[in-house]
């Protein structure tokens, strides 16, 4: 087992419908104005250097789409990178089990993409204290080791302003 040190995005998925047509939570899709902000997320990560290598996204519908989106305005899959959907990232998945095990293989840069309070557990879990709001389409850059008692966060997008805060406010 490789022991290193990954770049976490761990970014929450953005607006959706608040009903889908099926009636079934994990069919809601993006509204309009959800992708808008999902890709000027996007591009903000590109303008920042902090496009992920691999994407891992939660199967419900707006987390995949979410994911998709990123995955195109970063160009993802022109520079080798994945995107994968994983059951630890849906609601009430192990998130935390995922993301030690990313780092234990040696991935470098990789998104987590969920939903709340998974997300908010996820990071605190790491972190030993999370305290921002996971807005929707927000991305919070961790460093993480593996082996390591606690992570570095290392950035907060916020979403609704587009303001890259690449600082450690909120750690413990």
């Amino acid at each position: 087992m490789k022991h290193g040190s990954v770049k976490l995005y761990v970014m929450r998925h953005g607006p959706a419908e608040d009903q889908a047509a099926s009636g079934i939570d994990g069919d809601r899709a993006l509204t309009g104005p959800g992708r808008q902000r999902v890709r000027a997320v996007a591009r903000i990560l590109a303008q920042e250097g902090e496009e992920p290598l691999h994407v891992v996204t939660s199967p419900l519908v707006r987390a995949v789409q979410t994911a998709e989106i990123v995955a195109i305005l970063t160009k993802l899959t022109d520079r080798g990178g994945t995107l994968t959907v994983s059951r630890d990232m849906a609601p009430g998945g192990d998130a935390a089990a995922l993301a030690q095990r990313i780092a234990s293989e040696g991935q470098k840069r990789v998104m987590l993409v969920g939903h709340e309070p998974d997300l908010s557990n996820l990071a605190g879990a790491l972190l030993g204290r999370f305290e921002h709001v996971f807005e929707k389409a927000a991305v919070v850059g961790i460093h993480l080791s593996s082996g390591a008692d606690r992570a570095r966060l290392r950035f907060v997008l916020d979403p609704k302003t587009l303001a890259f805060h690449p600082d450690a406010r909120g750690a413990a």
